[in-house]
């Protein structure tokens, strides 16, 4: 269960999120100051992700965001904000933020941008130690190896570099030719459109448990394919 920091001084707001965020699996914790928000960062609790509003009564989110990027903390976090100008959008992003949410928002949408973040966070932590996972794949890129539920795969090179392509985005919807450029250098002009499609089918037929009906590289109509780690 994911630990979240809620920094929101609207009673009425942090009501409705704790309902949503408990009955999607979120361990909530709520600070309605920055002071609190400080104290409940200081005395060593750990959070997955942080939720800050911008505007509070004895200062911002911003600040906050500083202070935990200044100690180096990489914790994901998301701006609650009531405004959608440019300038407060700049400042977010720019003092540490990993996303924005202008107020009112839908309760699913922030679920969804909470778990995608959450997502990339531990893919960052994992690429750090040399290994990628998702769903019933394992990458050790060290080794160069792949195993599916524990079994060893054998891959060739541009399958190897297709899924891990694939791992590192997991949920992200990704062009054909954004695809051909990352695995082809910036090149897309060595692989055509069809070889694409056959390496797709073959990585399907390694991975897939029904490579016709696939749960995890899925292709998007019009727009691409998708990695989803949980089917």
């Amino acid at each position: 269960m994911s630990r979240l920091l809620l920094l929101e001084d609207d009673v009425s707001l942090i009501d409705g999120l704790r309902y949503s965020l408990e009955k999607n699996g979120f361990e909530l914790e709520v600070a309605r100051t920055v002071r609190e928000a400080r104290a409940c960062l200081k005395e060593g609790h750990s959070f997955d992700l942080l939720l800050l509003d911008v505007t509070l009564p004895d200062g911002t989110g911003f600040m906050i965001c500083e202070e935990v990027r200044s100690a180096g903390d990489t914790t994901p976090i998301i701006f609650l904000t009531a405004s959608d100008e440019e300038t407060s959008i700049i400042r977010g992003l720019d003092s540490g933020g990993d996303d924005y949410i202008t107020k009112p928002f839908r309760l699913g949408e922030l679920c969804s941008r909470i778990r995608a973040l959450l997502r990339r966070s531990a893919m960052g932590k994992q690429e750090e130690s040399g290994l990628l996972r998702s769903g019933p794949v394992t990458v050790d890129q060290l080794a160069g190896r792949v195993y599916l539920e524990g079994q060893l795969l054998d891959l060739t090179g541009a399958e190897y570099r297709l899924l891990c392509l694939f791992l590192r985005h997991d949920g992200q919807v990704l062009t054909r030719n954004t695809i051909l450029d990352a695995l082809w250098d910036g090149n897309g002009s060595y692989v055509d459109d069809n070889t694409l499609s056959v390496y797709i089918r073959r990585l399907r037929e390694k991975i897939e448990r029904e490579p016709s009906r696939p749960e995890h590289l899925m292709t998007m109509r019009g727009m691409g394919y998708r990695w989803e780690g949980e089917a």
